[in-house]
């Protein structure tokens, strides 16, 4: 495939599983996700951890491979035993990293405590008040 000019990203891991980095190469020093064969995450971009197939939360690093290892090696840390997939999308330019980061944080509810740099829209009172009366009528259907 060909990398075509100015585009976001330039490769991406999709649904891996969380034991690359258990896995331990034959040297018996390294692990597959820790610096032991896996080029595509040992460069900048964003990830997306996985619980299933339900996107659980969503980060950047300078190096995927060292903050994906540090999200899956503290036995109680806050996201470690949380997923076991993830994505990760290497995007060589840092505010490019931002906005794309944002742009997942806002598009899929995740554990993320952090807003995205983004203008929210809200809603129109006109589309707010149709909003309310689906909502209405779907819980009580037989009210007219």
């Amino acid at each position: 495939m060909a990398i075509r000019k100015n585009q976001i990203v330039d490769v991406y891991a999709q649904m891996w599983p969380r034991e690359v980095f258990d896995y331990v190469l034959p040297d018996g020093k390294k692990t597959l996700g820790k610096g032991g064969g896996l080029p595509v995450i040992n460069r900048p971009g964003i990830y997306v951890l996985y619980r299933d197939d339900i996107p659980y939360y969503i980060g950047q690093a300078k190096k995927l491979s060292k903050r994906l290892w540090d999200h899956s090696r503290p036995v109680g840390g806050r996201y470690s035993n949380f997923w076991n997939y993830f994505s990760a999308f290497v995007i060589e330019d840092g505010e490019m990293r931002n906005e794309v980061e944002g742009i997942l944080i806002a598009a899929m509810p995740t554990a993320n405590r952090a807003e995205p740099k983004l203008e929210k829209a809200k809603v129109p009172p006109d589309i707010l008040k149709v909003m309310r009366s689906i909502r209405r009528h779907a819980a009580n259907p037989l009210i007219k």
